[in-house]
C-alpha cells in the first residue's frame, strides 16, 4: 500500500461514517415511562442521596468503578511531537478503542489546553470524582514526571502515565524474555538506554527495581552519554548519571549486552550493533521508523534478539500488552494507586506467558502455523485471549497485598470484546 494509499485509508476510517472512534451508549433501557423515571427523575434522587451518605456507593450505583479518563495536553503526540491537544483528540480516542476492546473499561477522553503543568494538574483534580481512575497520555518530559507525582499525591485513585509505565513494563517482559533464550542474566546484563524522556527514564527505573544494576546501565540522549561531569541535566537524568570516560552512543555500545532504544529513526549503526557483546539484545523501540532496521541490524549481528514497535516485525513492543489489563486489575481490586509490585506482577505475566504454548485461535488471527517461545517470540500477542485473565489478576493480587486498596475484593476480570547470576562490574 503506497503512503497516498495509506492516508486517505486511515482519514476515511476516522471520519466514516460517522466522525471519531468513540460514543456514549446507555447501559440501562429507557423505552417507557417508567425506565425514564428511574433514570432521571425522580428515582435518580435515591442513588444520589445513597451517595451523599457514603461516597463509595458511587462504585455501586454510577459507571465510576469501570471508567478512565484518557487525558492530554498534546505536547507529546506519539512521534509527532508537540501539536496541541486538539491534534491529540484522535490519539486518546484511539486509546479509549483500546481499553473498551481489550479490557472492557469504558473511557472520556480529555484534551486539556494548560499552559502549565500546574494547570493541568488542577483541571484533572478538579474532575477526578467522576472517575475510578486518570491514563495520562502524551505530556512531554520532564513536565510528565511532575504531573504524575502531583496527582498520585492528590488522588485517591490510580493515575498512571503509560508512556512512561505502559512503555516499562513491555519492555521488561520482552527484555528479560529474551536475555533467558540469550542465556543470560538481568542482574548482569550491561545496557544502553537511548532516549532519556518519559518512557527511557521509567524502563531504567523498572529494571533496577527488578535486579538490573544502575552501575551496569549507561542513559544516553541526545547529547551523548549521560555522565556525573555534565552541568546540563535535569534531576531525573541525574539519577542514571553515571562515572565514566565514555561520551558517545558509539563507545556506548562497544560490549553492551542489550540496546533499547526510545529515541529516533536511524541513530544506530550495523557498525555500533556489530561492537556489542556476544548474543545481543536490540529493542530498536522509534515509531514509525526505528533507531536500526531489523534487516541491517541482523545482516550486522546474526547472533542477535531484535524488537521494535512495529507490527510488521517480529517481537513488536506494544503498550496495548500493558495498560488495559493494569488498569483491569487496578479497577478490579479498588486500588488508590498502581504500584511497582503491581507492574511487576505485570511483567512477570507477560513474560510467563509468551513461554506456553500458543492457543489456535491467536495462529488463526496473525494467519500463523507455528509461533513458539524463542528468538522471533518473546512477548505474548495482544489478540491472545488469555492476557484479559492472567495480568489483571497478578496486577489485582499484588494491589492487595499492599496497604493501598480501598475494599479486598478482587472481581472477575471483564472478558474482552476481541478476543540469579549475580556479577559486579566497574564503570564502563
Amino acid at each position: 500500500m503506497s503512503q497516498a494509499e495509506l492516508k486517505k485509508k486511515a482519514l476515511d476510517y476516522h471520519r466514516l461514517p460517522k466522525p471519531g472512534k468513540l460514543s456514549v451508549e446507555s447501559s440501562k433501557p429507557c423505552a417507557t415511562q417508567e425506565d425514564l423515571s428511574l433514570a432521571y427523575t425522580p428515582g435518580v434522587a435515591q442513588p444520589v442521596l445513597e451517595i451523599a451518605k457514603n461516597p463509595k456507593k458511587a462504585y455501586d450505583y454510577t459507571n465510576k468503578g469501570n471508567l478512565i479518563a484518557v487525558i492530554t495536553d498534546g505536547t507529546a503526540i506519539l512521534g509527532l511531537g508537540n501539536l496541541g491537544p486538539l491534534a491529540a483528540k484522535p490519539v486518546m480516542e484511539g486509546k479509549g478503542v483500546l481499553f473498551k476492546q481489550f479490557a472492557g473499561i469504558d473511557v472520556y477522553d480529555i484534551e486539556v489546553n494548560a499552559k502549565t503543568p500546574q494547570d493541568f494538574i488542577n483541571v484533572v483534580v478538579a474532575i477526578a470524582p467522576t472517575f475510578g481512575g486518570i491514563n495520562l497520555e502524551d505530556i512531554a518530559a520532564p513536565h510528565c514526571f511532575e504531573i504524575e507525582a502531583a496527582l498520585k499525591k492528590k488522588l485517591d485513585i490510580p493515575v498512571f502515565h503509560d508512556d512512561q509505565h505502559g512503555t516499562a513494563v513491555i519492555i521488561c517482559a520482552g527484555l528479560i524474555n529474551a536475555l533467558h533464550v540469550q542465556g543470560k542474566t538481568l542482574e548482569s546484563a550491561k545496557i544502553v538506554c537511548l532516549g532519556a524522556g518519559a518512557a527511557g527514564i521509567a524502563s531504567m527505573k523498572l529494571l533496577v527495581k527488578m535486579g538490573a544494576k544502575k552501575s551496569n546501565i549507561l542513559l544516553v540522549d541526545s547529547k551523548g552519554v549521560v555522565h556525573k561531569a555534565r552541568t546540563d541535566l535535569n534531576s531525573f537524568k541525574k539519577g542514571f548519571a553515571r562515572t565514566t570516560r565514555l561520551r558517545t552512543l558509539e563507545e556506548a555500545m562497544n560490549g553492551a549486552d542489550v540496546f533499547v532504544g526510545v529515541s529516533g529513526a536511524n541513530l544506530v549503526s550495523p557498525a555500533m550493533v556489530k561492537s556489542m557483546a556476544d548474543k545481543p539484545v536490540v529493542f530498536a523501540l522509534a515509531n514509525p521508523n526505528p533507531e536500526i532496521a531489523p534487516e541491517k541490524a541482523r545482516a550486522a549481528r546474526s547472533d542477535l534478539i531484535m524488537a521494535t514497535g512495529r507490527s510488521d516485525y517480529p517481537n513488536q513492543v506494544n503498550n496495548v500488552l500493558g495498560f488495559p489489563f493494569i488498569f483491569r486489575g487496578a479497577l478490579d481490586a479498588r486500588a488508590k494507586q498502581i504500584t511497582d509490585d503491581m507492574l511487576i506482577a505485570a511483567v512477570h505475566a507477560l513474560a510467563e506467558l509468551a513461554r506456553e504454548p500458543v492457543p489456535a485461535s491467536v495462529l488463526k488471527a496473525y494467519k500463523l502455523k507455528k509461533l513458539e517461545f524463542g528468538p522471533d517470540y518473546i512477548l505474548p500477542k495482544p489478540f491472545d485471549p488469555r492476557l484479559a485473565e492472567r495480568v489483571p489478576q497478578a496486577v489485582a493480587k499484588a494491589a492487595l497485598k499492599k496497604p493501598v486498596v480501598k475494599k479486598a475484593v478482587v472481581k472477575k476480570p471483564a472478558k474482552p470484546a476481541a478476543a540469579k547470576a549475580k556479577a559486579t562490574s566497574k564503570p564502563r
